[in-house]
C-alpha cells in the first residue's frame, strides 16, 4: 500500500482480497467472518484499525463497493454486505433497486426556517439536509403527524443484522395517539438512496422499538434548497415508495397568492 492512503482505500483493498477469494461466476451469496480481516491485512500488509468492524462500517454505509466487485454484478442485479449476526457478514446479490425522485412531480414551496448560521457551517451535504429537514419539521408536514428528533447518527448492533447506522431517527405521534418510530436515510450530492438500507433500518427499529408504528422515510436532496421525501414500506420481500412529495425551502415572501390557491386545488 501506499504510505498516505485513506482509510476507506485501505478497506475496499480488503474487502475487495475477500470478495476475490470466495467468488465464483454464478455466486449469489459469500459468507464471511470479520476475523477474515486480519488473516488479509496481515497477507497484504495493510494496518487495520483496533475496531475491525469500522472496516465493514466504511464500506456499507461511507464508500462504493470496488470497481472489482462491481463488475461481476449481472444486469439488474447489485452486491450488498449483509450483517448475520455478531461478527458475521455476507456478500449477496440482490435485485438492483435505487429510489429516484420522479422528475414530472409538482413541488411545493415552504417558507424557509433554517437557521442562516446552520446553513453557513453545516460540513456536509447529509449534514446540511437532516438540518433542514429538522428546522423545517418537513416530517410532520409530509406525514401529518408531530414528531421529534430522537437522535442523529444512531450506531447499534442487532441480532442477525450486525451493525446498523441509521443517519437520524424520530418518534412521533398522531392525533389518536398512536406513536410511531421514524428511520431517516438522508443523501446528498450524487449519492443515491438504496432500499437496502431502508430495510435494515425497519428491521432495526422493530427489534429496538417493537412497541411503535414503524415508518421509514428517505431525503435526498434534488438541488440546493430542493428536496425528495419519500415514505418507504413493505410489499412482500420487496421494499417499495409509499408516498413521494417534493419541497423548496423559499423566503416567505416569495410564495405568493397564486401558489396557495393552487395548494388549496
Amino acid at each position: 500500500m501506499t504510505k498516505g492512503r485513506m482509510p476507506e482505500n485501505r478497506y475496499t483493498t480488503l474487502i475487495e482480497s475477500i470478495f476475490r477469494r470466495r467468488y465464483q461466476s454464478g455466486s449469489t451469496e459469500l459468507p464471511f467472518h470479520r476475523e477474515e480481516l486480519t488473516a488479509t491485512a496481515k497477507r497484504l500488509r495493510i494496518k487495520l484499525p483496533k475496531n475491525l468492524g469500522d472496516v465493514i462500517y466504511s464500506v456499507r454505509y461511507r464508500t462504493a463497493l470496488p470497481d472489482a466487485i462491481l463488475k461481476t454484478q449481472p444486469p439488474g442485479k447489485e452486491w450488498i454486505i449483509e450483517g448475520r449476526g455478531r461478527s458475521q457478514y455476507a456478500f449477496r446479490l440482490v435485485k438492483a433497486s435505487r429510489i429516484v425522485p420522479n422528475p414530472l412531480l409538482a413541488t411545493i414551496k415552504i417558507p424557509d426556517a433554517t437557521p442562516e448560521m446552520v446553513s453557513a457551517y453545516a460540513l456536509s451535504d447529509e449534514q446540511a439536509l437532516l438540518a433542514k429537514v429538522r428546522y423545517n419539521r418537513l416530517l410532520d408536514i409530509f406525514l401529518g403527524i408531530t414528531t421529534y428528533s430522537l437522535q442523529n447518527h444512531l450506531r447499534t448492533t442487532v441480532a442477525d443484522l450486525g451493525q446498523v447506522e441509521i443517519d437520524e431517527i424520530y418518534v412521533g405521534l398522531d392525533k389518536r395517539g398512536r406513536q410511531y418510530v421514524l428511520p431517516v436515510q438522508a443523501k446528498g450530492g450524487a449519492d443515491r438512496l438504496s432500499t437496502v438500507q431502508a430495510g435494515q433500518d425497519m428491521a432495526c427499529c422493530a427489534k429496538k422499538f417493537p412497541r411503535l408504528i414503524c415508518r421509514a422515510i428517505s431525503v435526498q436532496f434534488i438541488e440546493a434548497n430542493r428536496i425528495a421525501l419519500f415514505e418507504l414500506g413493505h410489499s412482500g420481500d420487496d421494499i417499495r415508495i409509499v408516498e413521494e412529495r417534493h419541497y423548496q425551502l423559499v423566503p416567505a415572501e416569495s410564495i405568493t397568492a397564486e401558489d396557495l390557491k393552487a395548494y388549496d386545488a
